[in-house]
């Protein structure tokens, strides 16, 4: 009854393009999960990537199922799913970048950053996206098999709600990086990872920002006044506006971590704890198949690692 973001599919516009962004999740898919393997056979864990990997595989998904909508259009669980998957799979995004913003907090103030309340905050974070997740699926979905309107009216309302709340998590990492810079510190921040800490830090802000742009955009379009569909398509609701928002600054994220290895530059020792466990980049104890290893031998295994994550960043040629 009234305009969608992205307006009625055509099969002669909308399958080609999505195609395309298609074509893209799946070399962005492989490219996250060939470094994760990589770095796995280097004794180097680093779960962003395969958080990042299943937020390309969501998109995937998310392209095959618009693709079908597109080419069976009066099929209405397609059009569900399709509208399902666009408005959840960016939510692994949010959840990295808070990951990163939460090491790069804890670099710079560890006593802050390890207290036990900050990391019950961005635990009930994780929660709280998870259910947020739970209400705009539902919500979404009722409103496509109901014409009550007071039934339609609280599903509005909690798809705003969604949609505020999570753009809301999607700006996060931004005044958590301002309070970082502004509060005072005795020290230099505590290094982690490879590579200068002003580059860490202008990676998550340009991730951030171009994630925030879709997010803000997307609610900002949710609050307005729902158009008819017998009136002309809005400007924001159009096809243009509908890709560049949705998947171009998403591919273009997926891409900047790959090209900047956060794999070697967020990376931090397995079992971190506590102030000090960034600078020592050796992980005190691990277990193997055959029941654990020695001290020394777990901390000569952390400078093999160390010095094998500094010649990919240099760009060994090998790695």
């Amino acid at each position: 009854m009234t305009w969608a973001s992205g307006g009625i599919p055509k099969k002669n516009v909308d399958v080609p393009v999505i195609s395309v962004f298609l074509f893209l999740y799946v070399i962005g898919a492989a490219a996250h999960m060939a470094l994760f393997q990589l770095n796995q056979r280097r004794g180097h864990k680093f779960l962003p990537s395969v958080f990042i990997f299943g937020f390309c595989m969501a998109r995937i998904v998310t392209c095959i199922m618009r693709i079908a909508s597109t080419c069976v259009p009066h099929n209405i669980r397609l059009a569900i799913a399709a509208s399902v998957f666009v408005a959840a799979g960016v939510l692994i995004i949010y959840i990295v970048n808070l990951i990163f913003a939460q090491r790069l907090l804890r670099s710079m103030h560890p006593r802050i950053g390890w207290h036990p309340s900050i990391s019950i905050l961005f635990k009930a974070l994780y929660i709280l996206i998870g259910l947020t997740l739970a209400i705009v699926i539902t919500a979404t979905v009722q409103s496509f098999y109901t014409l009550r309107p007071r039934t339609r009216q609280i599903d509005r309302d909690l798809q705003l709600y969604a949609a505020t709340l999570l753009t809301i998590i999607s700006f996060l990492p931004l005044p958590i990086l301002a309070l970082a810079f502004l509060i005072p510190r005795k020290s230099a921040p505590e290094p982690f990872g490879k590579g200068r800490f002003r580059t860490k830090v202008a990676i998550l802000l340009a991730g951030t920002v171009l994630i925030c742009l879709g997010a803000a955009f997307r609610c900002g379009t949710a609050w307005k006044k729902p158009v008819p569909r017998t009136k002309p398509l809005p400007v924001y609701y159009s096809k243009a506006c509908f890709y560049v928002f949705n998947f171009v600054v998403e591919v273009l994220v997926v891409y900047l971590y790959a090209v900047m290895r956060i794999d070697l530059r967020f990376w931090i020792p397995n079992g971190a704890k506590g102030q000090g466990s960034y600078e020592s980049g050796l992980t005190v104890e691990k277990k193997s198949g055959d029941g654990g290893e020695e001290k020394e031998e777990g901390k000569d295994r952390g400078k093999k690692t160390m010095g094998s994550e500094e010649e990919a960043l240099n760009g060994d040629a090998n790695v």
